[in-house]
């Protein structure tokens, strides 16, 4: 039997997991993206040159070589437009090499060989915001449709962000993607999941997001991303450096979507000189504006992925108050390296949280429980060693090769339905 034609036009962690279980179980007819490098073509040529470091990060196994199909022009504008500090291009929606038409461009592309050789291929799997046409081709071909969700639905997203533009209208304009797409870009996010019959999502969060109505027509997946190798030798608690501060951790985009408002609060209510935050990621507003909010956090700007994990070696406490999210990587790594969680529901992580052990889980828009949360672990430094090892422990037990497989599982079974 054929495989599916599978679709993302620039690839990540689960990406990669994904198509390794698809092809190693036999389910992987092509692969479709704008840019891959493989050992000696072209773009790996490109990468080892001082305009080709963004395609460094466009590398796959070298087995899916042969399953490959590459559509790059937008994505090559896409990248140009920001090398060259041209903003009016990648606009958000209306520029010409923006992420939503790099997407578009490529789920047109998917569509149009779908219908070319619909024999070829017993399905497709496509990702959000693009994969309306190409499940519409699949639709009219008698082809299956699998569909990955990444993010919670965007009525649940879009309702959680305005009401926190309200309640913190200082940050509003941290919040990102999500308020702003228009009613096109929202209605073909809705047709998406109406023509999907498998939703992969990456947490229970994303699942319950998705309308019931919908949701009990569809076959729903839940595969929990997996985590990065674990580190067991970080430095923990000990004799030698209970003296010191409580090093909190926050990394990610620096906004209010990520809750960042909500832990500067908790750290203005927890007001000890024992206890330091640090921040890490890309700012969504001036460094002044951060510094009103709360003076006294040591930034850290965004590194390679190995100088992320040696930072949170570094530090004793993850704290990711997200108001939104599919399912925070970063969580993961961060136990990976020996660091206990202080999380929401609406991470996605809650299956990672054993109450008191790996962490705490508080609800959202709570800086007052977050407060408490870290004054805990500021008062109990003792205990840190052995919720570092739980936490790395319990990291260790989500891998890619599990995330694959119950993708491919859930795949295999829509197509032998």
């Amino acid at each position: 039997m054929p495989g599916l034609l599978f679709s993302h036009p620039t690839g990540n962690a689960n990406v990669r997991a994904a198509l390794i279980s698809l092809l190693e179980a036999g389910l992987l007819a092509e692969f479709h993206t704008a840019i891959a490098t493989y050992p000696g073509n072209g773009w790996d040529f490109l990468a080892n040159s001082k305009w080709g470091r963004e395609l460094k990060r466009r590398s796959f196994d070298v087995r899916l070589r042969a399953f490959t199909v590459q559509h790059p022009c937008r994505e090559l504008g896409r990248m140009l437009a920001g090398r060259l500090n041209l903003p009016q291009l990648s606009r958000h929606e209306t520029g010409v090499f923006c992420i939503d038409q790099v997407f578009q461009a490529q789920d047109r592309q998917a569509a149009r060989r779908l219908r070319q050789s619909p024999a070829s291929f017993s399905g497709v799997y496509a990702y959000e915001d693009g994969a309306l046409e190409s499940l519409k081709a699949a639709k009219e071909t008698n082809l299956r449709r699998v569909y990955e969700l990444p993010i919670a639905y965007w009525r649940t997203l879009r309702q959680l962000l305005a009401d926190e533009a309200e309640r913190l209208p200082n940050w509003k304009a941290t919040l990102g993607g999500g308020v702003n797409d228009s009613e096109v870009k929202i209605d073909r996010k809705t047709k998406e999941l109406e023509l999907a019959e498998v939703v992969i999502c990456p947490s229970l969060f994303v699942a319950r997001s998705i309308p019931e109505p919908l949701r009990i027509k569809k076959k729903i997946v839940v595969a929990p991303f997996g985590s990065p190798p674990v580190s067991l030798c970080k430095h923990t608690i000990s004799t030698n450096n209970a003296g010191r501060k409580l090093r909190v951790l926050f990394a990610g985009s620096m906004g209010q979507r990520k809750g960042l408002g909500d832990l500067f609060a908790a750290l203005r209510l927890l007001n000890r000189s024992d206890v330091e935050l640090v921040v890490m990621g890309s700012p969504q507003a001036s460094m002044e504006f951060y510094r009103n909010e709360f003076k006294e956090f040591i930034y850290e700007p965004n590194r390679p992925h190995d100088e992320v994990l040696k930072l949170m070696r570094r530090c004793d406490v993850f704290c990711l108050p997200s108001i939104v999210e599919g399912r925070a990587l970063v969580m993961q790594e961060a136990m990976s390296q020996g660091l206990p969680l202080i999380i929401t529901p609406n991470t996605g992580g809650e299956d990672l949280i054993i109450e008191g052990t790996t962490g705490f889980l508080v609800p959202i828009r709570r800086p007052d429980l977050i407060a408490e949360r870290i004054a805990w672990f500021a008062d109990h430094r003792a205990t840190l060693f052995e919720m570092s090892r739980a936490a790395a422990t319990k990291a260790g037990q989500f891998t890619w090769a599990e995330y694959g497989k119950i993708i491919a599982d859930g795949v295999r079974q829509l197509i032998h339905a």
